[in-house]
């Protein structure tokens, strides 16, 4: 037998070897993806149906004209698209607090918890309420159209009631999740969303009451997902989480605005609503902007899949690091790395392959439509990198504010490809 040459057997054992090592590592996948499927969906489930109130809305106000669908993307970008973030941001303050509290057993506190947080942020929604009914000399200001500020100002007040609504649902969401109660959010949001569908197409196009049959609905809806989520609250008492409003509530209101200010800003919806403003100020803005909100209005609920991603890694990896499983962490990480970039790649390709149709679906406006389909190219990029942003958890453990800036830094690249087109229609400056 020749130097170097491997005996038959040990050759065969080598290869069972690596089919066993093969087979072991399928099963681990097929085992993490059903933890994380298990997690991920409810949220994201969650996250789409009440993201698809505004974009139905949005798609049923394209179908009216080029200015309705301008003056809600305006409106929902910049005015409610700031105090959404805003609001999100500051309710997120309750993650930490209601999962300490429920770890410990300290159920009671959910709740006070909870009505802190609607203190803080129904206050922060009184405050921003004038840049609601001054909306018009505000965009105006920004450097849009007369045309288009006006008409989105005499929206923005129409939607005032759904600030409120906003105040009122993030920390619900925050005292439910940390329960692990994502499928009563779930089955109330689909059941609004249902609604809210039938009774806008009927408002907007039967009855023709354009804009302000949008405003009445997304309200209706937005509110009608925070009474059955208290509803539910206040019937079951959340297995003990809710005792009944207290004056506990209103302790230490300063140490709560200071931690809800730190979450406040989600640079996100900062980056959408100065991207809406720049296209605002275009020498023709109608069809840019319409443009650019149905792409937001898509890029938008691809973001919902990589938020419900990053819940469910950011779980699966605190359980398995607090039981000492480092191992097992990293097989999430990646797990939910190459399922998020799998579900990304698939959206690109679905985006390039629909791009001259897909448009029709969201306006009648032939400009608007081949406008949409020139940003369909940097709308599909703009998919893949949201696909990237837990593939930086693995980078980035242990660090989740540098997590969060360089996942929004990814996200604002997208967005900025969407906007590079904008050069050929003659960008203004400042």
């Amino acid at each position: 037998m020749e130097k170097g040459e491997k005996i038959p057997l040990l050759i065969e054992q080598e290869e069972r070897d690596y089919k066993k090592k093969l087979w072991e590592m399928q099963k681990e996948f097929r085992w993490e993806s059903k933890k994380l499927w298990q997690l991920a969906g409810p949220a994201i489930f969650t996250s789409i149906c009440q993201y698809s109130l505004g974009a139905l809305t949005q798609t049923f106000s394209g179908r009216v004209g080029d200015l309705e669908l301008a003056a809600f993307a305006v409106e929902n970008s910049v005015i409610a698209g700031l105090a959404f973030g805003l609001m999100l941001g500051m309710g997120s303050a309750l993650e930490t607090l209601c999962g300490q509290a429920f770890g410990a057993g300290k159920l009671r506190m959910l709740g006070i918890y909870m009505q802190r947080s609607w203190i803080i942020l129904l206050t922060t929604a009184c405050l921003i309420t004038p840049l609601y009914i001054f909306c018009a000399p505000v965009l105006q200001l920004l450097g849009e159209t007369q045309q288009i500020s006006h008409a989105a100002g005499k929206y923005a007040l129409w939607m005032i009631p759904q600030l409120f609504a906003y105040a009122l649902n993030f920390p619900i969401q925050k005292f439910l999740q940390a329960q692990g109660k994502v499928s009563v959010m779930a089955w109330i949001s689909v059941v609004v969303l249902v609604i809210h569908g039938v009774l806008s197409w009927l408002l907007i196009l039967k009855l023709k009451w354009g804009l302000v049959g949008a405003a009445i609905m997304l309200n209706t809806s937005w509110w009608l997902i925070v009474i059955g989520q208290l509803i539910y609250i206040f019937i079951t008492k959340s297995d003990g989480a809710w005792g009944g409003f207290s004056w506990l509530a209103t302790e230490d209101l300063w140490e709560f605005v200071k931690l809800s200010l730190a979450s406040a800003v989600i640079l996100e919806f900062w980056y959408m609503m100065l991207i809406v403003v720049i296209t605002g100020r275009l020498p023709n803005p109608l069809v840019p902007i319409d443009a650019l909100s149905i792409c937001m209005n898509l890029d938008g609920w691809d973001a919902m899949l990589a938020m419900g991603f990053n819940a469910a890694i950011s779980v699966r990896v605190s359980n398995e690091l607090g039981a000492g499983n480092h191992r097992q962490a990293k097989i999430s990480v990646w797990v939910v790395s190459i399922t998020s970039m799998a579900t990304g790649l698939v959206a690109m390709i679905l985006v390039l392959a629909t791009r001259d149709r897909f448009p029709f679906l969201f306006t009648a406006s032939l400009p608007v439509a081949q406008e949409t389909t020139r940003l369909a190219v940097f709308l599909a990029v703009t998919f893949l990198l949201n696909s990237l942003q837990p593939a930086l958890l693995l980078e980035l453990d242990g660090k989740p504010f540098l997590h969060t800036l360089t996942s929004d830094a990814t996200m604002f690249l997208g967005y900025q490809l969407e906007l590079s087109s904008a050069s050929n229609l003659g960008l203004e400056s400042w």
